[in-house]
């Protein structure tokens, strides 16, 4: 029975090593490893599709947990019967030992581990939504401190003016105005509408 493992973290920052060697201990090689860095929101991964394509009838898939194989509770449970019902394909959550296809297949078995799927992956759809309840009210914390986010905004030289009256009458060229202001083109449209705004008040 060949066996494959599935990796998931959520960013590049996050490291996998501890998922690999759990797979690795379970005899998959490095070449049956497909890994992804992204949310587990959907199963738009470019690792996830190249091993679903690569998964035939009588494989092995191993996971570390079930919400590193998703976050999104309609989701897995769609995947889950994709890769076993659709393409025959065992699978083994390393943290929940009920949740081995090989060992549950009478009806009894199979209800108890679809029970606790369905429940699992509620739980861990519930995560995900609690990351993100939790990262929108520290992003409203942090802007109630006056904490700002994004790029400092851009500031306009002393002579902006004259440097204005200067490229209107093309005496320096655009290029060198927005290398003396350093502004990108845009920005420099934009704060030079401000700035006549606020000379005609």
């Amino acid at each position: 029975m060949p066996k494959f493992g599935y990796v998931r973290v959520s960013t590049h920052q996050q490291n996998e090593v501890r998922q690999v060697q759990a797979l690795n201990k379970m005899g998959v090689v490095s070449a049956n490893m497909y890994i992804d860095k992204q949310s587990g929101k959907d199963f738009q991964r470019k690792a996830y599709k190249k091993l679903i394509r690569r998964l035939k009838a009588g494989d092995l898939l191993y996971i570390s947990s079930i919400d590193r194989l998703g976050r999104n509770y309609e989701e897995i449970q769609n995947q889950w019967r994709i890769l076993t019902k659709d393409k025959g394909v065992d699978i083994v959550v390393l943290d929940m030992e009920i949740l081995d296809t090989r060992q549950y297949k009478n009806l009894i078995g199979t209800f108890i581990a679809d029970l606790v799927l369905h429940v699992l992956s509620f739980v861990a759809e519930k995560e995900r939504e609690n990351i993100r309840t939790r990262q929108a009210e520290g992003i409203a914390s942090a802007k109630a401190r006056g904490v700002k986010f994004g790029r400092p905004e851009a500031q306009i030289p002393a002579n902006f003016g004259e440097l204005i009256n200067q490229w209107e009458r093309k005496e320096i060229t655009t290029i060198e105005v927005l290398a003396t202001c350093k502004m990108s083109r845009a920005t420099f449209y934009a704060k030079m509408r401000e700035f006549r705004l606020l000379r005609c008040k």
